[in-house]
């Protein structure tokens, strides 16, 4: 059994530094006595489904692109779409490297790359493509991302249900910039806007009393 010099303390399992002080431990590993816990989902079964979503999607942009508006200037529905899909990458390729926290990451994410493309929009002389399209197809990616995320890989309620809320709740900022007269397509807020209720709704009615709960207890109601 390995042995760590510094706190004199026995250490079974194959560490090979000192779980309490990270020194060095000493002598032969020992099988760990507790057993191996094995992940609740499985990573290539959520990326073959985040990779055929993707494919729809695409798919769909391009048959949108062809059949209705061809030329359209700017950024664009094509686009916008590659970068919702790139979106949704981040979120499962992040939610499978750290699973704590993956609601939490995906607010960031959401604000991070609003900001930027806002910012980008305003350097470029500000034709608008930033609340037009990115900003409402990152929000709805996300939170497509999200739900598949929590879904595929089983999260408990109590570890997204504050982020999760919020993260949704972004979606529907779109639907201000259209009241406002900031964006000259109202489609892809209006959509956002949809996706976000409806995701909201089904939280509600999926996990509405456990959904309360976790609100009432993280919120200190």
């Amino acid at each position: 059994m390995r042995r760590c010099p510094a706190c004199a303390v026995d250490v079974e399992g194959t560490w090979t530094r000192c779980p309490l002080c990270a020194t060095a431990l000493t002598g032969e590993a020992v099988e760990s006595p507790l057993p191996d816990v094995p992940l609740r989902f499985s990573r290539r079964r959520v990326l073959r489904t985040l990779f055929l979503a993707s494919i729809a999607v695409i798919l769909v942009s391009f048959l949108s692109q062809l059949l209705f508006n061809r030329g359209l200037a700017g950024i664009g529905v094509l686009r916008s779409v590659w970068l919702g899909v790139s979106a949704m990458w981040l979120v499962v390729l992040m939610a499978i490297r750290k699973r704590r926290n993956v609601a939490k990451g995906t607010v960031y994410l959401v604000v991070l790359i609003g900001l930027v493309c806002v910012y980008w929009d305003y350097l470029s002389g500000w034709h608008g493509w930033s609340l037009t399209y990115a900003v409402p197809v990152v929000c709805g990616s996300s939170i497509i991302a999200l739900l598949i995320t929590v879904r595929v890989m089983r999260i408990e309620v109590g570890e997204h249900i504050l982020y999760s809320g919020l993260t949704m709740l972004l979606g529907l900022a779109p639907i201000g910039f259209l009241a406002f007269g900031w964006v000259n397509d109202p489609r892809p807020s209006a959509v956002c806007g949809v996706l976000s209720l409806l995701a909201l709704a089904l939280l509600q009615v999926a996990s509405g009393p456990e959904a309360r709960h976790e609100l009432a207890k993280r919120l200190h109601l």
